[in-house]
Formats: C-alpha cells, sequence, structure tokens
C-alpha cells in the first residue's frame, strides 16, 4: 500500500462518512463502514480500480446497504422517539469533516422520514439526489437495471415530498427566532414561547428508551419547554444539521442536550431534542470553549 494510495483515501473520508452518515444515520455505524471500507481498499488488487474515488463510494454503498437490509431483518424498533443522531457544530466555524456533512445539509425531519424508505430507495436516493451518482452506477450496487434503480429514487422523492423546509428563509432571522425562544424558556415567559412556535409545532424528544416522546401543538409544546428553564442559561449557538440549534453545555460537564429547530414562514415548526448521553457522545465539546 503506497503513501500516494493512502493520502487519497483520507482525502475521500470526510466524503465517505457524509455518504455512510445520511444512509445509516449513525456516526458510529457511519465509522464503522469507513474502516471497513479502508480494510476492503487494503486487500483489493489495485490493478482492477481504474477510478478510486468512484470504487470507494461503491464500496462504502454496499456495506451501509448490508447494514440497512440486516437492520430491517432484525425489525428494530426503538422504543419511543429515536432521532438519527445529529450533526452538531459551533456558528460560524466547521472541522472538514464537518463542513462535508453540512455542505447541502440534511435535516433531522428527512432523515427521520428516511427511516421508512426500503434500504434500496434510502441508496439510490441518496447517492444520486445527495451526492450526485449517476443512476447507472448505482444500478448495480442494488442489484437492478439502471431504469429500476431511477424508479426507486422516483419512489423515495414521493414519499419524501413536503418534508424538507423551504430553505430560502433567512438564517438570521432564524437565529433571532432561536433566541427569543430561548430567552423565553429561560424566562418561563409562556406568551413569548407561543409567540414563536407555530400552532401545530412539533416537538419530538430523544432521551433513551424511557424517557423519549413527542408533542404537539403550541401550547403543549411551550408547557413542555418549561422543563428547559434549568438548563437555558447554558444553551450555546449551534448549527444542527445545518440549521439553528443550541447546545446546553453547563461548566465543566459534558453536552447535557442539543436542541434544533426547524423555521417556516416565521415560525419554530419543529424542535428536535436529544439528550440521550450515549449519542451525544460525538459533539466536540472543545468546539463550544
Amino acid at each position: 500500500m503506497t503513501e500516494t494510495l493512502t493520502e487519497v483515501f483520507e482525502a475521500q473520508r470526510p466524503r465517505l462518512r457524509a455518504v455512510a452518515y445520511r444512509l445509516l444515520g449513525s456516526f458510529s455505524e457511519a465509522d464503522d463502514a469507513v474502516q471497513d471500507t479502508w480494510l476492503r481498499l487494503s486487500r483489493a488488487d489495485r490493478a482492477d480500480v481504474v477510478n478510486l474515488p468512484g470504487w470507494l463510494t461503491t464500496v462504502i454503498a454496499r456495506i451501509c446497504l448490508d447494514q440497512l437490509r440486516a437492520r430491517r431483518a432484525r425489525r428494530e424498533e426503538p422504543a419511543g422517539v429515536h432521532l438519527p443522531e445529529p450533526v452538531v457544530a459551533p456558528v460560524g466555524g466547521a472541522d472538514p469533516e464537518q463542513e462535508a456533512l453540512l455542505a447541502d445539509a440534511v435535516g433531522v425531519a428527512l432523515l427521520v422520514v428516511l427511516e421508512t424508505l426500503s434500504p434500496a430507495e434510502r441508496l439510490a436516493f441518496v447517492l444520486h439526489d445527495l451526492f450526485g451518482v449517476p443512476f447507472d452506477e448505482i444500478a448495480p450496487v442494488v442489484g437492478r437495471s439502471t431504469a429500476a434503480a431511477t424508479q426507486l429514487a422516483s419512489r423515495a422523492r414521493r414519499r419524501l415530498r413536503g418534508v424538507e423546509p423551504d430553505g430560502s428563509g433567512d438564517p438570521a432571522q432564524q437565529r433571532r427566532l432561536v433566541e427569543a425562544f430561548q430567552a423565553a424558556a429561560r424566562d418561563g415567559d409562556l406568551a413569548g414561547l407561543l409567540a414563536v412556535l407555530d400552532p401545530d409545532v412539533v416537538l419530538r424528544a430523544d432521551a433513551g428508551p424511557r424517557a423519549s416522546g413527542e408533542v404537539r401543538g403550541a401550547r403543549a409544546v411551550a408547557e413542555r419547554t418549561s422543563t428547559f428553564a434549568p438548563m437555558s442559561p447554558y444553551g450555546r449557538a449551534a448549527l444542527v444539521n445545518g440549521r439553528p440549534g443550541i447546545v446546553v453545555l453547563p461548566p465543566g460537564a459534558a453536552v447535557v442536550a442539543v436542541l434544533g429547530f426547524t423555521v417556516r414562514a416565521g415560525r419554530i415548526v419543529e424542535i428536535d431534542v436529544f439528550a440521550d448521553p450515549g449519542r451525544l457522545r460525538h459533539v466536540d465539546v472543545s468546539a463550544f470553549g
């Protein structure tokens, strides 16, 4: 294995991790898939590898497809709300791997719906629509014709239609809404919370199987938010899957929670609360120092 080949792989690592994360929704599983891809490359006949980046994308796609199929065969259905692990970065600063994940960021809402697709549909949509892989390269991975692979992505798009919010909103305005939410939560200001929440807002909380759930409606969400008040002074501005968010980081402690917000038409329409300690270990605390 030459140093040049190693360097090429390392240059592709952020993209490979981004592909695997969007297919699997888990950083630990994505990292395992990247490592497995490296092992397969180290054992491959290099004479057969003409386009190394394309070869690597195909290999990691096959690895992820196998994991998705195994997951479905086991019919894993975690109790309560189970949100995909979020991509978390400080506002205005991210390392190269975070930048690769945040580029054309996929919101948590879309990742949740991706979980409902078949493994082949998810792979076809993610590879083509998010990473620009041609259908004639996707077809062999899913074991279908090019036309059939195209149909897989088309079916996925129909299922996903309307999930992602309009991305044309002003990021500064969205951040101000999140700041207003945080201030109102801190002060126990019910009227202030209702002013920034959409009447049909949805709050999803993933704090592990025994402490997860979903709340709908502005008043119910505002009342539930009162539990956030003691921690609100420790909230730090963040990007959560490329959208405005908050990282709750008390002094000298690990991350307690991550909140991601979806804004539409000047109101908060979704709040995703990540509070399962085991699924927040990937958040780089030093980035928020």
